[in-house]
């Protein structure tokens, strides 16, 4: 329960600097940016997973590039989920799974224990 909390408060942290740096994309209060953070996390954890397994063929053909529609896929649906939380379209939803992923990557090596 702990990590999923430390999980959500990165992925926060990525959703309000995409806010900040992706046009398109807004978070309208604190309040919207808890509840699309963790959002986000259950949307990731129940249908991200199916995303996947369907989108599979694409995402082979195109290297794996074809994920990132997916990432932003899940965003748009958080979005389409709560009112404080607006992306405008897929450009912006690219541009947010990409700065949220790069977030959520960066800090999780950063906190995650180290192997001796």
């Amino acid at each position: 329960m702990l990590t999923f909390l430390l999980q959500a408060v990165f992925t926060a942290l990525g959703l309000w600097l995409a806010s900040e740096i992706v046009p398109g994309v807004e978070v309208l209060s604190s309040g919207s940016l808890i509840a699309a953070a963790l959002l986000l996390g259950i949307v990731n954890a129940l249908v991200r997973p199916i995303l996947v397994v369907l989108t599979f063929p694409i995402t082979l053909v195109t290297f794996g590039l074809f994920l990132l529609v997916v990432n932003a896929a899940t965003i748009g649906l958080v979005a389409a989920l709560l009112d404080g939380f607006v992306v405008g379209g897929l450009l912006p939803g690219i541009g947010c799974a990409i700065v949220t992923g790069a977030v959520s990557w960066v800090t999780g090596s950063l906190v995650r224990p180290k192997e001796d």
